[in-house]
Protein backbone atom coordinates (compact mmCIF):
# COMPACT_ATOMS: atom_id res chain seq x y z
CA UNK A 1 0.00 0.00 0.00
CA UNK A 2 2.87 1.93 0.66
CA UNK A 3 4.44 1.88 -2.26
CA UNK A 4 1.21 2.49 -4.37
CA UNK A 5 0.56 5.55 -2.50
CA UNK A 6 4.18 6.56 -3.26
CA UNK A 7 3.68 5.86 -6.92
CA UNK A 8 0.60 7.59 -6.88
CA UNK A 9 2.44 10.86 -5.39
CA UNK A 10 5.12 10.92 -7.70
CA UNK A 11 2.72 10.28 -10.93
CA UNK A 12 0.61 13.15 -9.60
CA UNK A 13 4.01 15.91 -9.12
CA UNK A 14 5.64 14.35 -12.78
CA UNK A 15 2.27 14.96 -14.45
CA UNK A 16 2.03 18.50 -12.66
CA UNK A 17 5.73 19.78 -13.50
CA UNK A 18 4.36 19.17 -16.85
CA UNK A 19 1.72 21.29 -16.69
CA UNK A 20 3.98 24.13 -15.03
CA UNK A 21 1.04 26.62 -16.41
CA UNK A 22 -1.38 25.16 -14.78
CA UNK A 23 0.56 24.95 -11.74
CA UNK A 24 1.78 28.86 -11.57
CA UNK A 25 -1.43 30.11 -12.58
CA UNK A 26 -2.91 29.23 -8.93
CA UNK A 27 0.05 31.01 -7.65
CA UNK A 28 0.18 34.00 -9.65
CA UNK A 29 -3.64 34.71 -8.68
CA UNK A 30 -2.82 34.71 -4.76
CA UNK A 31 0.08 37.21 -5.05
CA UNK A 32 -1.73 38.96 -7.32
CA UNK A 33 -5.12 39.02 -5.33
CA UNK A 34 -3.18 39.60 -2.35
CA UNK A 35 -0.50 42.23 -4.02
CA UNK A 36 -3.77 44.34 -4.99
CA UNK A 37 -5.14 44.98 -1.62
CA UNK A 38 -2.52 47.06 -0.33
CA UNK A 39 -2.58 49.26 -3.59
CA UNK A 40 -6.63 49.61 -3.54
CA UNK A 41 -6.65 50.33 0.22
CA UNK A 42 -3.69 52.84 0.71
CA UNK A 43 -1.24 53.58 2.72
CA UNK A 44 -2.76 53.27 6.48
CA UNK A 45 -0.80 50.82 8.20
CA UNK A 46 -3.30 49.66 10.97
CA UNK A 47 -5.74 49.09 8.07
CA UNK A 48 -3.80 46.58 6.39
CA UNK A 49 -2.54 45.16 9.67
CA UNK A 50 -6.06 44.16 10.70
CA UNK A 51 -7.21 42.53 7.08
CA UNK A 52 -3.68 41.27 6.36
CA UNK A 53 -4.86 37.57 7.77
CA UNK A 54 -8.28 37.94 6.48
CA UNK A 55 -6.99 38.57 2.79
CA UNK A 56 -4.55 36.35 2.79
CA UNK A 57 -6.90 33.51 4.15
CA UNK A 58 -9.31 34.21 1.42
CA UNK A 59 -6.78 34.49 -1.54
CA UNK A 60 -5.48 31.28 -0.40
CA UNK A 61 -8.69 29.58 -0.23
CA UNK A 62 -9.37 30.95 -3.66
CA UNK A 63 -6.40 29.64 -5.02
CA UNK A 64 -6.53 26.37 -3.99
CA UNK A 65 -9.93 25.89 -5.49
CA UNK A 66 -8.73 26.66 -9.06
CA UNK A 67 -7.01 23.47 -9.22
CA UNK A 68 -9.74 21.17 -7.88
CA UNK A 69 -11.44 20.11 -10.66
CA UNK A 70 -7.63 19.19 -12.32
CA UNK A 71 -7.92 16.78 -9.19
CA UNK A 72 -9.52 13.70 -10.51
CA UNK A 73 -10.77 14.99 -14.28
CA UNK A 74 -7.63 14.06 -16.19
CA UNK A 75 -7.27 10.56 -14.46
CA UNK A 76 -11.28 10.01 -15.62
CA UNK A 77 -11.00 11.24 -18.93
CA UNK A 78 -8.22 8.94 -19.68
CA UNK A 79 -9.48 6.01 -18.12
CA UNK A 80 -7.22 5.50 -15.11
CA UNK A 81 -9.48 6.15 -12.17
CA UNK A 82 -11.25 2.94 -13.26
CA UNK A 83 -7.99 1.32 -12.96
CA UNK A 84 -7.48 3.21 -9.60
CA UNK A 85 -11.09 1.29 -8.92
CA UNK A 86 -10.15 -2.07 -9.90
CA UNK A 87 -6.53 -1.55 -7.79
CA UNK A 88 -5.13 -4.07 -5.14
CA UNK A 89 -4.66 -0.67 -3.38
CA UNK A 90 -7.30 0.42 -1.26
CA UNK A 91 -8.98 3.25 -3.18
CA UNK A 92 -8.76 5.59 0.20
CA UNK A 93 -5.19 4.81 0.19
CA UNK A 94 -5.15 6.44 -3.76
CA UNK A 95 -7.02 9.25 -2.42
CA UNK A 96 -5.02 10.31 0.07
CA UNK A 97 -1.75 10.12 -2.10
CA UNK A 98 -3.73 12.27 -4.71
CA UNK A 99 -4.62 15.01 -2.12
CA UNK A 100 -1.07 14.94 -0.71
CA UNK A 101 -0.06 15.65 -4.26
CA UNK A 102 -2.60 18.46 -4.42
CA UNK A 103 -1.53 20.31 -1.36
CA UNK A 104 2.25 20.07 -2.35
CA UNK A 105 1.71 21.45 -5.75
CA UNK A 106 -0.80 23.95 -5.33
CA UNK A 107 -1.03 24.22 -0.92
CA UNK A 108 2.68 24.45 -0.06
CA UNK A 109 3.82 27.30 -2.68
CA UNK A 110 1.56 29.20 -1.26
CA UNK A 111 2.62 28.52 2.64
CA UNK A 112 6.33 29.54 1.93
CA UNK A 113 5.19 32.90 -0.36
CA UNK A 114 2.67 34.10 2.18
CA UNK A 115 5.18 35.53 4.61
CA UNK A 116 6.80 37.81 2.14
CA UNK A 117 3.56 38.87 1.01
CA UNK A 118 2.19 39.33 4.22
CA UNK A 119 4.83 42.08 4.34
CA UNK A 120 3.04 44.67 2.01
CA UNK A 121 0.47 45.04 4.84
CA UNK A 122 3.08 45.90 7.35
CA UNK A 123 2.46 42.88 9.69
CA UNK A 124 4.49 42.58 12.65
CA UNK A 125 7.26 39.99 12.28
CA UNK A 126 6.31 38.23 15.12
CA UNK A 127 3.29 37.19 13.71
CA UNK A 128 4.78 35.78 10.54
CA UNK A 129 5.09 32.72 12.28
CA UNK A 130 1.15 32.65 13.31
CA UNK A 131 0.28 33.12 9.67
CA UNK A 132 2.70 30.87 8.40
CA UNK A 133 1.67 28.02 10.97
CA UNK A 134 -2.22 28.60 10.56
CA UNK A 135 -1.65 28.19 6.48
CA UNK A 136 0.39 25.08 7.15
CA UNK A 137 -2.60 23.58 9.19
CA UNK A 138 -5.31 24.85 7.32
CA UNK A 139 -4.28 24.23 3.77
CA UNK A 140 -4.43 20.47 4.30
CA UNK A 141 -8.16 20.97 5.05
CA UNK A 142 -8.93 22.84 2.11
CA UNK A 143 -7.36 20.30 0.14
CA UNK A 144 -9.29 17.14 1.96
CA UNK A 145 -12.43 19.10 1.61
CA UNK A 146 -12.25 20.04 -1.80
CA UNK A 147 -11.02 16.86 -3.18
CA UNK A 148 -15.14 15.80 -1.60
CA UNK A 149 -16.53 18.33 -3.82
CA UNK A 150 -14.16 17.00 -7.16
CA UNK A 151 -15.15 13.65 -6.94
CA UNK A 152 -18.86 14.41 -6.90
CA UNK A 153 -18.90 16.88 -9.72
CA UNK A 154 -16.78 14.60 -11.74
CA UNK A 155 -17.97 14.11 -15.10
CA UNK A 156 -20.67 16.99 -14.82
CA UNK A 157 -21.49 20.03 -16.92
CA UNK A 158 -20.53 23.42 -15.32
CA UNK A 159 -19.08 21.00 -12.13
CA UNK A 160 -16.81 24.04 -11.51
CA UNK A 161 -19.49 26.30 -10.47
CA UNK A 162 -21.06 23.31 -8.47
CA UNK A 163 -18.12 22.46 -6.90
CA UNK A 164 -17.70 26.30 -5.72
CA UNK A 165 -21.16 25.95 -4.33
CA UNK A 166 -20.61 22.59 -2.27
CA UNK A 167 -16.87 23.50 -1.07
CA UNK A 168 -17.29 27.11 -0.20
CA UNK A 169 -19.78 26.68 2.80
CA UNK A 170 -17.37 23.99 4.43
CA UNK A 171 -14.59 26.27 3.98
CA UNK A 172 -16.10 28.92 6.25
CA UNK A 173 -15.08 27.65 9.27
CA UNK A 174 -11.28 26.95 8.62
CA UNK A 175 -11.27 30.50 7.31
CA UNK A 176 -12.67 31.91 10.17
CA UNK A 177 -10.29 30.18 12.44
CA UNK A 178 -7.46 30.51 10.32
CA UNK A 179 -7.34 34.26 10.05
CA UNK A 180 -8.45 34.60 13.72
CA UNK A 181 -5.25 32.68 14.87
CA UNK A 182 -3.38 36.34 13.88
CA UNK A 183 -5.74 38.33 15.10
CA UNK A 184 -5.85 36.80 18.28
CA UNK A 185 -1.93 37.27 18.16
CA UNK A 186 -1.97 40.63 17.36
CA UNK A 187 -3.82 41.34 20.67
CA UNK A 188 -1.14 39.59 23.15
CA UNK A 189 -3.20 36.62 23.61
CA UNK A 190 -2.48 32.91 23.25
CA UNK A 191 -3.21 31.18 19.91
CA UNK A 192 -2.66 27.94 21.12
CA UNK A 193 -6.51 26.97 21.42
CA UNK A 194 -6.95 27.85 17.34
CA UNK A 195 -4.30 26.12 16.38
CA UNK A 196 -5.80 23.22 18.31
CA UNK A 197 -8.93 23.40 16.30
CA UNK A 198 -7.36 23.79 13.30
CA UNK A 199 -5.63 20.49 14.39
CA UNK A 200 -8.93 18.91 14.91
CA UNK A 201 -10.11 19.78 11.67
CA UNK A 202 -7.36 18.36 9.92
CA UNK A 203 -7.83 15.11 11.65
CA UNK A 204 -11.18 14.86 11.19
CA UNK A 205 -10.86 15.49 7.59
CA UNK A 206 -7.99 13.29 6.97
CA UNK A 207 -10.17 10.48 8.53
CA UNK A 208 -13.62 11.12 6.81
CA UNK A 209 -12.52 12.47 3.64
CA UNK A 210 -10.49 9.65 1.94
CA UNK A 211 -13.70 7.34 2.84
CA UNK A 212 -16.35 9.97 1.43
CA UNK A 213 -14.22 10.65 -1.68
CA UNK A 214 -13.91 7.28 -2.53
CA UNK A 215 -17.26 6.15 -2.24
CA UNK A 216 -18.53 9.46 -4.69
CA UNK A 217 -15.26 7.93 -7.48
CA UNK A 218 -17.22 4.63 -7.78
CA UNK A 219 -20.17 6.28 -7.73
CA UNK A 220 -19.21 8.79 -10.84
CA UNK A 221 -17.22 6.16 -12.10
CA UNK A 222 -20.75 4.31 -12.48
Amino acid sequence: MLTALRCVIYRDLLLAMRRRADVLTALLFFVIVVSLFPLGVGPEANLLRTIAPGVIWVAALLASMLSLTRMFSADHADGTLEQMLLSAAPLGAIVIAKVIAHWLVSGLPLVLIAPILALQFDLNQSLLWVLTLSLLIGTPVLSLIGAIGAALTLGLRGGGILLSLLVLPLYVPVLIIGAGTVDIASAGLSAQAHFLVLGAFLVVAAVFAPWAVAAALRISAE
